[in-house]
């Protein structure tokens, strides 16, 4: 493990968030950036930040200098606490609206090139 970093609360669906965590898993993180860049889905963006942000992590805190082989080994996707709101319904009712959050995790690994 080369460094880590997480985004909680994020105002995203978590279904939604896992289907584009699955394209990114286990990729370089060049690659992995392109990918997101390009994916039309609200969580794409999100988890480019929280990736830039573990790679700032790693260029502070770890001992390696070269980072060009440290690709995604991690990506946890969990279901947050829903926001409720309520909207107004007939004969003085209401009724639930369930908002969902998610929390990010993700964990970079570092590649040696064996030659």
């Amino acid at each position: 493990m080369v460094a880590k970093a997480k985004a909680m609360y994020v105002r995203v669906s978590t279904r939604k968030s896992r289907e584009v965590a699955a394209l990114v898993r286990g990729k370089q993180v060049e690659d992995a950036l392109k990918i997101l860049k390009f994916t039309p889905r609200k969580p794409a963006a999100y988890i480019a930040k929280v990736i830039r942000s573990a790679m700032a992590n790693a260029e502070e805190n770890s001992n390696i200098r070269d980072l060009s082989g440290v690709k995604v080994g991690e990506i946890l996707v969990e279901m947050g606490p829903p926001m409720k709101r309520f909207t107004p319904r007939a004969h003085g009712r209401a009724s639930l609206i369930r908002k969902p959050t998610t929390h990010f995790k993700v964990l970079l690994e570092y590649i040696r090139e064996v030659k």
